[in-house]
């Protein structure tokens, strides 16, 4: 391997904090990740990384490498980003993230046109419904709720409007009887999202009452598919999104709960990093997922044209 691509390696480690999160990136094992450092080293004649319990982080004479190899790096993504779109043809490995939930019920299953319509592109997905930074972590396209975009840098596009509904299971409402009133809820085992006091906030006053009410229960979940499947085993009542459970409620597998109650709905948006040298596989993927999930909307991604 010559010396530019170690150089890339090295400046990936730095960025990911750790040998084994650079080696997942990019594809390769750990040993291979580690060995490359070394032989860099060894060209340098100082050490760059000090290895740490939790991870790596480079030495003064590291650092001021890494800059050199990041600005390298930066330009080689350009080059090659360059060279991709050339043809504009969709080619290439395409990283995406996507909430857990909307990813298995709505992405996934949507994914085997997308890629017949685009045959060079290979999917690398990642279901997580913690907050991506796309530049750190090499993320093409991340698929979101709407307040998760915080990043003034990143794009944002609405691809559905979620709306949310309480439902429970019908041998939960065999058990416990049916809530006929807001207030009731507080007899109920409420199903939570864990360390998200904002989504556990099931507010009255968006159904026309006049108090707040925290969910409260015996069991809470750290994302929205762990909830629903806890809905659909009979543990309690759970706030899930209308996308997620039309089904089940049409099934009978889940029954709605106090159909009157009507809290705002939020937006499922794809984040990508901006117009500009968009690469047209990240454009494909953009375009398809307004045209699959809001088949009434604008028109495609254009291509921004450089200033001469």
């Amino acid at each position: 391997m010559d010396l530019s691509a170690q150089m890339l390696i090295f400046a990936t480690v730095v960025e990911r904090g750790s040998i084994s999160a650079a080696a997942r990136s990019m594809g390769q094992t750990p040993s291979a990740v580690s060995k490359q450092i070394s032989l860099l080293e060894d060209h340098a004649h100082f050490r760059l990384l000090n290895r740490t319990r939790t991870g790596v982080l480079p030495t003064p004479e590291g650092q001021e490498f890494y800059l050199k190899c990041q600005a390298m790096a930066e330009k080689f993504k350009d080059a090659e980003a360059h060279i991709s779109n050339l043809d504009d043809v969709p080619r290439g490995k395409l990283r995406i993230a996507s909430t857990v939930a909307f990813g298995k019920s709505q992405l996934i299953p949507a994914l085997p046109v997308f890629l017949a319509v685009n045959p060079e592109v290979e999917v690398s997905l990642e279901l997580t419904d913690r907050e991506i930074d796309l530049q750190t972590e090499g993320v093409d396209a991340a698929v979101s709720f709407a307040e998760q975009h915080k990043n003034p840098d990143v794009v944002v596009r609405r691809i559905m409007h979620s709306h949310r509904v309480l439902c429970a299971a019908p041998h939960y409402i065999e058990r416990r009887g049916t809530p006929t009133s807001f207030s009731d809820l507080s007899e109920h085992n409420c199903l939570r999202i864990a360390g998200n006091s904002r989504r556990n906030a099931w507010s009255d006053v968006e159904a026309g009452e006049a108090q707040p009410f925290d969910a409260d229960g015996d069991f809470e979940g750290n994302s929205t598919d762990v909830i629903f499947h806890a809905a659909l085993a009979g543990i309690g009542i759970a706030r899930l999104p209308s996308y997620l459970v039309d089904a089940k409620l049409q099934s009978g597998e889940l029954l709605r709960i106090l159909p009157g109650y009507a809290p705002a709905s939020t937006d499922i948006v794809v984040q990508f990093a901006g117009r500009r040298n968009l690469p047209p596989k990240t454009r494909a993927f953009i375009d398809f997922l307004v045209s699959e999930f809001r088949p009434d909307t604008a028109p495609p991604v254009q291509k921004v044209a450089e200033h001469p």
